[in-house]
């Protein structure tokens, strides 16, 4: 079986996620990471009996499990911090139905460093020896069926809505009132983001909340925002609000309908934290794809950014390593540390509506004014040879295109963690320039994987 440990979790086809497969998994994090845990999964098909075969495997190896059921991602991770146990959510995010995988947070719901994701990778691979294999296909008829040792101290419909009740909590009254369009892409927050934002006596438009085991992240959601801006325009809405499948990321759209993507969200929450005293160490943590003009935005207000690699674990890393307060992506994933042990999408869009309804502007307004966003171009070049090093090997091509570029534009040059790639970035003052840089050391890069 080729599926292994990426930037979060195991993820892949849900047909080579087999029974043995996610028994020798559950098995591998009971002995690993702790000895309860909390499982939630999304609206995929594969969900439920990937979450039987995860818990079994889990009380093989000695833990006791809760069962959420459908649940957002950053509702597992609540759950575990309240609790001090571990939790375990069985997503693909915002891939297709026919996807499916399962990360882990660790006691706290925090997530793994690499270190104890390497110790629970190599358990793993031992685990899924020929003499487990044989044992878990003999038992896996039996094993199957629910035990009498779960662990119900942990109530799914209390647990979840007492987190519905931290979200609006987390907010205030100002927002009753605003006008949103919501797309749930028929993922883990359908059944809840409608009634939590409602209950704050918001008025709603809801779209795609109707899964059906195959339509998660089906032309929707927040890799697929058109209904959403066009929603937001006829309806007269003043702010979108799109997340995806497990519901820990957010993409908004302003009342004309234009994106508001990770990086704008990031600058405006760090400017509002920091005018209310709550932005720790005057610093946001963001990861090197976030947008050079974010970088000088921080700059001219003299805010500190922290960058990490590409992955919301590093983002929460860094936070806990730094103390500070806010940390993001570009995709959307932002973390407000003082609220959540994770990204969390609906608190996002909470967050979001609280500025807005606080500032008494349109969105749209507080986007242009928070930064301005440069032409960005991304190239992926396919290699026999992904090369760790590529950097360094071109090192004297990236300095000659940046002295070109000056203060106002960004190289970045990183092999793909998943596939036989080199990705290259460019930012520039215009996309032309950008593109022009990209092409000449995408083709440095053929060059020198090819020799």
């Amino acid at each position: 079986m080729g599926l292994g440990f990426g930037t979060d979790g195991v993820r892949g086809p849900a047909d080579e996620l087999t029974e043995d497969f996610v028994i020798a998994l559950g098995e591998a994090a009971a002995r690993v990471l702790g000895s309860r845990f909390v499982i939630g999964r999304d609206t995929r098909e594969s969900g439920a009996r990937l979450e039987r075969a995860l818990s079994v495997g889990l009380e093989r190896g000695g833990a006791s499990v809760a069962i959420l059921g459908v649940a957002p991602t950053p509702a597992v991770a609540w759950v575990a911090a309240r609790h001090s146990v571990c939790g375990a959510v069985i997503s693909a995010s915002h891939n297709r139905w026919s996807d499916n995988g399962i990360k882990f947070f660790g006691t706290g719901g925090r997530k793994l460093s690499d270190e104890v994701e390497s110790e629970l990778e190599e358990l793993l691979a031992t685990l899924l020896g020929d003499d487990f294999s044989a044992s878990a296909r003999e038992e896996t008829t039996v094993s199957l069926s629910p035990k009498d040792s779960r662990d119900r101290s942990i109530d799914p419909v209390l647990e979840l809505r007492d987190w519905s009740a931290a979200l609006r909590a987390s907010v205030t009254d100002a927002v009753s009132g605003l006008r949103v369009v919501i797309d749930c892409a028929n993922g883990a927050v359908s059944p809840l983001a409608p009634s939590i934002i409602e209950s704050l006596g918001v008025q709603v438009e809801v779209l795609h909340a109707s899964p059906d085991g195959r339509n998660i992240n089906d032309a929707c959601g927040s890799t697929y925002p058109q209904d959403l801006q066009k929603s937001v325009v006829q309806s007269g809405a003043q702010v979108g609000l799109a997340f995806d499948g497990d519901a820990d990321r957010l993409l908004a759209v302003d009342e004309n309908g234009t994106i508001v993507d990770g990086d704008h969200l990031l600058a405006l929450f760090a400017d509002d934290l920091r005018e209310r005293g709550a932005l720790r160490g005057d610093s946001v943590v963001v990861t090197v794809m976030t947008n050079l003009g974010f970088r000088l935005a921080m700059a001219e207000r003299g805010i500190g950014v922290v960058e990490t690699p590409v992955g919301d674990r590093h983002v929460l890393e860094a936070l806990a390593r730094t103390g500070g307060s806010l940390g993001g992506e570009q995709s959307g994933h932002i973390v407000f540390a003082d609220l959540a042990t994770t990204g969390d999408g609906l608190l996002s869009g909470l967050q979001l509506l609280d500025l807005v309804a606080r500032s008494g502007r349109p969105l749209s307004e507080l986007a242009a004014a928070s930064m301005t966003q440069l032409p960005q171009v991304l190239r992926n070049v396919r290699v026999q040879q992904r090369r760790a090093d590529i950097a360094e090997v071109l090192a004297d091509d990236i300095e000659r295109e940046q002295a070109q570029l000056g203060a106002h534009g960004r190289i970045l040059l990183r092999p793909s963690g998943t596939e036989p790639l080199i990705r290259v970035m460019v930012e520039a003052e215009s996309a032309e320039v950008a593109d022009a840089v990209a092409q000449r050391l995408a083709a440095a890069v053929e060059q020198v994987c090819s020799a």
